[in-house]
């Protein structure tokens, strides 16, 4: 098996070649850097706010420093037979992400960083022993090697901001209405979605009637909090999740709910993918590092207007009507008022799809990245 080939007899496969699993992770520090180009492209453009593109670039941060994580503790794989360094599994049919797994035990490593550090020499003091076993030994040094991989693990969780299975929501103040008596805030949340094996972001813009501004009131925050992460599950329609705040909490109204994943990821070097994408990329015959799709796909669901219904015998709540997708008669189905699908290619692979120009991919966006930076949106 060459170093670009994997088994593709399962849907979760180990990355055991040194060199394919240095280049997978490569690929995604590339690609995470193109996502934040992409966003700004997006807030150029007005789809997405400043405010929006700040909290992505945030997440964006927090994927790029998970994905050196796994880089730094995966860094050995394939560099012994009895495989104790291990491998990084991925969903090569799904996603192309980490499976969850890997995130979740991530996350239990983390909370054991500091007592792994004590335990370990520093990196001076690992560097010079390998030099030792180098010239005086003449060995590699691999284990070595391997122990100074799993510091720079650690280190890596201890210090940096990190997308996590769960990435708690957060509330943005964005204005007050003093006649109406309503603040409004952007509140945002994100997590490793289990059963795709993704990143999935939510941003939802509410409007606030209680006394105390949300993120100080002590009751109704940390509820909020609570309610939102139960049901940020994928399976979940966004009506049902917008519908489930705006009755559980009479006086914060969810004005607008969006999701957004940030893949999955295509590659006929790590994924094993149908369709017209993986013909696509068969076609663009693209370069080490240019051989990858990412699509980005963002659910909306947005309120029409607003009903009055009875609350207790001497009292009336608002309740959001929700505007649902008027095509096909599908928004019932969807839960959604629209949604928006784009795809990030750098040239080759895009130069395949404009030739091939399959019918499922005429009415995607496409944002076209180079080595440079360079970022060019086609509709």
């Amino acid at each position: 098996m060459t170093s670009d080939e994997l088994d593709l007899t399962q849907d979760h496969v180990g990355l055991t070649d040194t060199f394919a699993a240095r280049r997978y992770f490569a690929k995604f520090d590339t690609i995470t850097e193109h996502l934040a180009r992409v966003a700004a492209v997006m807030e150029a453009e007005r789809s997405l706010s400043k405010t929006d593109v700040q909290i992505l670039a945030a997440y964006l941060q927090g994927i790029a420093a998970t994905f050196r994580a796994l880089g730094n503790k995966y860094l050995m794989t394939g560099r012994d037979t009895d495989q104790v360094f291990g491998a990084l599994s991925i969903d090569q049919t799904e996603s192309g992400f980490p499976v969850f797994h890997e995130i979740l035990n991530m996350a239990s490593d983390a909370q054991q960083a500091e007592r792994h550090l004590r335990g370990m020499p520093n990196v001076d003091e690992l560097k010079d022993e390998m030099v030792r076993k180098i010239v005086g030994n003449l060995e590699i040094p691999t284990t070595l090697q391997y122990a100074l991989s799993q510091r720079l693990y650690y280190e890596h969780l201890r210090d940096r901001a990190l997308f996590w299975v769960r990435n708690d929501p957060e509330a943005i103040w964005q204005g007050t209405d003093t006649e109406a008596g309503r603040r409004t805030f952007l509140v945002h949340w994100a997590v490793y979605d289990s059963e795709a094996n993704l990143p999935v972001v939510y941003l939802m813009d509410v409007e606030d009637t209680g006394r105390t501004a949300l993120p100080k009131d002590t009751s109704r925050w940390p509820e909020a909090q609570a309610r939102l992460m139960a049901q940020s599950v994928g399976g979940l329609k966004l009506l049902t999740i917008a519908k489930g705040f705006d009755t559980d909490f009479d006086d914060l109204h969810p004005k607008r709910l969006r999701r957004i994943y940030l893949g999955p990821m295509y590659s006929s070097a790590y994924t094993k993918q149908s369709g017209p994408i993986r013909e696509v990329l068969e076609q663009a015959r693209a370069p080490q590092g240019e051989d990858w799709a990412l699509a980005w796909t963002v659910e909306t669901l947005e309120s029409e207007s607003v009903q009055t219904e009875k609350s207790g015998w001497f009292s009336t709540v608002e309740r959001e009507v929700y505007a649902l997708d008027p095509f096909s008669g599908r928004g019932a189905e969807t839960g959604v008022t629209a949604t928006e699908r784009a795809l990030i290619l750098p040239e080759r692979p895009f130069q395949a799809l404009a030739e091939l120009s399959p019918p499922g991919f005429r009415n995607v966006r496409k944002f076209v990245v180079s080595p440079q930076g360079r970022v060019v949106s086609y509709r």
